[in-house]
């Protein structure tokens, strides 16, 4: 086996109709910069690996939980918060939703903009 090269996770890529809508939705959430804001792209960069945007005209939202046939998620943020309440208020307020299937009492999954899950939990 080679060695293995220098590598380094820059972002989590997520694809969205509005790359620059769901930008600032995360960038607000989560209290992030914005570096690169382009309608095809955004980007948000904390300081480390941040988080992605990318167009994609005919994004179909996963259906959470999935049933047979429904697109599914294939990756999801987890975001840990001091007070649940709050934060997912706090979500809501920015255009989340809060989805209908809840498995935990001290997690919530949530919806963003562009109807990717996520879960706002409190820290372990």
């Amino acid at each position: 086996m080679p060695d293995r090269p220098r590598m380094t996770l820059t972002a989590t890529v997520l694809d969205t109709p509005d790359p620059r809508g769901l930008a600032r939705f995360y960038a607000t959430l989560l209290g992030w910069p914005i570096a690169a804001d382009d309608p095809e792209w955004a980007t948000l960069r904390p300081g480390g690996p941040g988080l992605s945007f990318q167009l994609e005209a005919d994004h179909v939202p996963p259906v959470w939980p999935a049933g047979p046939g429904d697109p599914r998620m294939q990756a999801h943020l987890d975001i840990a918060v001091d007070d649940l309440d709050a934060a997912v208020q706090f979500a809501c307020s920015l255009g989340a939703t809060v989805a209908e299937f809840q498995p935990q009492a001290d997690v919530r999954v949530l919806l963003d903009p562009a109807g990717h899950p996520f879960c706002l939990h409190l820290p372990e």
